[in-house]
């Protein structure tokens, strides 16, 4: 086997579900399904909230990021579990393991700020609606949005590349779908530890702290709803906030049990179905998460759909 700098590999063989063959089919299949399911969903919400009037507010504009990033985010790597999945040869380049591992961590930590920025929009929105287009101003959500995208592109170029400077001693095989930190630190050899800790202290910030202000911004908003007089306001607030919650539990519920234990004491089969979760579950529900749930985004499909039609 050829190396590079007698460290790293020129390739990786992704190992996948190899001794689990039969596992192989059934997810090629789920991925070919879902994964335009998930380009479509997303793109029928990033258009709806562009061409509609009615949908040109803040939460939309941050509805309309979270969608782009869903489509990057499962784009990153469900490409290449197809191909994995689909073939005899289960590998990939060192320098497409190194990209994948940077757009995917940028990917991820840009969704853990922004659902965190998305909560807060709610709650001004419920919490303080006369100074909702005061705060929430344009300039405001086009700040908030460039401090979430810097915040996951430091996150993932920093970790990232420290994760990549690792030795690895001619070891070119990955137990994973994909390549990603856990596991790549999990494959590396000699001292590890302070990869391990500062993994972990990153992802507390990261996962843990804009966790707690998504529940304490709805601990608020819960209470100033059960105040409201109004059932169709109470109904309305509801609505629109379970949605934001559903997403966020599915979102973090993953992300949490994968990166805020150390990756020595991850199972071998967990970072296989996480990435399957989080990377396709979640961008192909979410669409439908937010237009069930939204008279608003359903009502704009709709135009949407008779517009097209009419022109036809």
């Amino acid at each position: 086997m050829a190396l590079i700098n007698q460290s790293h590999p020129e390739e990786f063989i992704l190992l996948g579900f190899a001794d689990r063959p039969w596992l192989e089919l059934p997810i090629f299949i789920i991925l070919l399904i879902t994964y335009p399911m998930a380009m479509m969903g997303n793109i029928a919400i990033i258009l709806v909230s562009k061409l509609d009037p009615h949908l040109h507010s803040p939460m939309y504009f941050f509805l309309t990021n979270l969608s782009f990033l869903d489509m990057c985010y499962t784009t990153s790597i469900v490409p290449q579990m197809l191909f994995n999945l689909g073939s005899p040869k289960k590998t990939i380049s060192y320098m497409g393991c190194a990209v994948q591992l940077y757009f995917f961590h940028i990917m991820g930590g840009t969704e853990c700020l922004l659902l965190a920025i998305m909560s807060f929009d709610r709650y001004v929105a419920i919490c303080r609606p006369l100074h909702y287009t005061v705060i929430m101003n344009q300039h405001m959500c086009i700040l908030l949005v460039s401090i979430v995208w810097l915040g996951g592109i430091t996150y993932a170029v920093s970790e990232a590349t420290v994760t990549l400077q690792l030795p690895l001693c001619g070891v070119n095989k990955l137990d994973h779908l994909i390549c990603e930190i856990p596991v790549l630190i999990k494959t590396a050899c000699g001292e590890k530890e302070v990869n391990e800790l500062t993994l972990s202290v990153v992802c507390i910030f990261l996962l843990a702290v804009p966790l707690c202000l998504i529940l304490a911004s709805y601990a608020s908003i819960g209470h100033a709803v059960l105040k409201m007089k109004s059932s169709e306001g109470r109904k309305k607030a509801f609505g629109t906030c379970s949605s934001h919650l559903i997403v966020v539990f599915l979102f973090y519920g993953p992300g949490i049990s994968m990166y805020l234990q150390p990756p020595s004491s991850i199972t071998r089969d967990q970072p296989k179905f996480m990435a399957l979760f989080y990377g396709v579950v979640t961008p192909t529900v979410n669409p439908f998460i937010y237009t069930l749930r939204n008279k608003d985004v359903k009502g704009a499909l709709g135009n949407l759909v008779r517009s097209i039609l009419s022109f036809k």
